[in-house]
């Protein structure tokens, strides 16, 4: 909702402020096509270069997170704690009973209870992947953590290419708009003869080239850009926090521990309170019984 206010109010505003200074859309309108074609075709050329076909459809995709926000809402972090706290406590007390659910997890109605989490693979196979790890006796729990940074990192990399594809295009704009203005000079000039106000409109068709990249670059590309890298980082949050209990786990904290461990690591704004997890928790523990 905030993003489409954003560009509405983007929109509004400039183009508003014109009209309230006195100047005439017409103009700008007459030359919008023309320009929109050098510019956009060019971008849009220049970023299917530099991306390749999985990139540019992350891309496409990523750019509805400007609209939609982060994926990953309150009551799916506390979800993940309870899912997580009946996964260890199978673990502590029957680790043979633990494997159906890390080696099928589709199948596993612990996973089914919370739909959601199923359905996102880098979650499931962080958790699966680093409770097997567990199972293989592994005597340094530090190396596991060192791993888990390790992923957890090349996925904040991987998942931030949109972002930083968005950031190039909208680099590029500007000077896109400049090669715009300058095609319009040199159109200006071959009509050098022509009379005043038909080279008044030549003059003020070019312009509206840089008009129109740097509006594009810092009005709307730029901002996209950084609101999926936001958004991005604001769900890495959830990935953290399986790093957070697991790792805890492994240095075989109580299984209530290692779930406030992962409580008290989330952020403020999405992070259940104590007495609200608690309850959750205490309908996994009977729905186990």
């Amino acid at each position: 909702m905030l993003g489409m206010i954003g560009v509405v109010l983007v929109f509004v505003m400039v183009f508003g402020g014109y009209l309230a200074a006195g100047g005439k859309l017409a103009v700008v309108l007459a030359s919008l096509p023309y320009e929109l074609a050098i510019i956009g075709g060019a971008a849009v050329g220049a970023f299917l270069i530099g991306n390749d076909l999985g990139g540019i459809k992350r891309t496409l995709k990523d750019i509805g997170k400007v609209f939609r926000g982060p994926r990953w809402k309150p009551d799916d972090y506390r979800d993940l704690l309870c899912l997580l706290f009946a996964l260890i406590r199978i673990a502590r007390q029957n680790p043979v009973a633990l494997e159906p659910h890390i080696e099928d997890p589709g199948t596993s109605p612990i996973f089914g209870a919370y739909p959601r989490i199923l359905q996102d693979r880098e979650a499931v196979e962080l958790i699966c992947d680093t409770l097997r790890s567990a199972s293989m006796n592994y005597d340094d729990p530090n190396q596991v953590e060192e791993i888990l940074e390790k992923r957890t990192a090349a996925n904040l990399h991987h998942a931030l290419h949109s972002s930083r594809a968005l950031q190039t295009t909208a680099d590029a704009l500007p000077a896109l708009g400049i090669v715009a203005a300058v095609l319009g000079v040199i159109k200006t000039m071959g009509a050098i003869d022509q009379p005043p106000e038909i080279l008044g409109k030549l003059i003020a068709g070019a312009l509206v080239g840089t008009f129109l990249g740097v509006f594009l670059a810092y009005g709307l590309v730029g901002p996209f850009a950084a609101r999926v890298q936001g958004t991005v980082e604001e769900d890495r949050h959830f990935y953290q926090l399986i790093r957070e209990v697991l790792v805890a786990n492994l240095h075989s904290h109580a299984v209530s521990l290692c779930i406030e461990v992962g409580r008290q690591n989330t952020p403020a704004h999405v992070r259940p309170r104590f007495d609200e997890l608690e309850d959750a928790l205490r309908a996994v523990k009977q729905e186990a019984a």
